[in-house]
């Protein structure tokens, strides 16, 4: 079942469950305007960490916090003798984490067609990056640097929403004021933000439930990896290694 952030009434919030886990009594982090910004900053922290468990885990499925209008795809114009665009956030302000793939159209009224990464650094075939010439022309291939893409010709023309790249991004954040928020994942796994903050805080302060919560937070993370690993199930599984089985 999924967890709001926090409910005072049905006491199914991420924040309530937080009060049980330590022994605190009713309202003591949601009626305390500092201690509830405190464990605010830990259940982020627990999103991040959430996030990073999924991602490796998700295969092809690529993971998303619901919570987001719009899909992890973005656009941006092509300009004429410009080779690199920058990438820091979506369209949301949402920070990005990686790009998977990108597409650049032939022409303003062309279709987008696939482009594909190589290392402007590895110095295999990649001169046109660095010889200074800015070659322009239809762009077929991009280097990846810091929060930047670099294209390769450089795009001879100004194309509206001619990039379009598909992207991983953060999960959008709790804030203090919070309370009907869900996280943006398997509502199954949506204790994990209270069990994680729930630790931190029994360690830091040497509480008796210390190791039953961390025994608690690792089966959890066991289990967010387990489910995530099996999300693709329409995505055939093709063996491999150095033997040859022949049918």
């Amino acid at each position: 079942m999924s967890l709001q952030f926090s409910n005072t009434t049905t006491k199914r919030g991420i924040i309530q469950t937080i009060e049980r886990n330590l022994s605190f009594a009713d309202g003591d982090i949601s009626s305390n305007a500092s201690t509830l910004a405190y464990f605010t900053a830990d259940v982020n922290s627990a999103m991040d960490k959430a996030l990073s468990l999924i991602i490796p885990a998700s295969g092809t499925w690529q993971i998303d916090d619901s919570n987001q209008s719009d899909y992890p795809i973005i656009t941006t114009n092509l300009i004429a003798n410009q080779r690199d665009y920058a990438f820091t956030t979506d369209q949301s302000d949402t920070i990005i984490l990686d790009i998977y793939r990108v597409f650049a159209k032939t022409s303003p009224t062309g279709v987008f067609e696939e482009i594909f990464p190589v290392d402007a650094q590895s110095g295999m075939g990649t001169d046109s990056f660095t010889n200074g010439l800015e070659a322009t022309g239809v762009p077929y291939r991009y280097d990846k640097t810091s929060n930047a893409i670099f294209l390769d010709p450089v795009p001879s023309q100004n194309i509206t929403n001619g990039l379009k790249i598909y992207i991983n991004r953060e999960f959008t954040s709790f804030v203090v004021g919070d309370t009907t928020k869900t996280p943006g994942f398997a509502g199954i796994f949506h204790e994990y933000l209270a069990l994680r903050p729930s630790y931190q805080y029994a360690q830091r302060n040497s509480l008796k439930n210390e190791r039953n919560l961390l025994d608690e937070m690792m089966k959890m993370e066991k289990a967010i990896n387990a489910y995530y690993g099996q999300r693709d199930k329409d995505v055939r599984k093709v063996l491999s290694g150095k033997r040859i089985l022949y049918i």
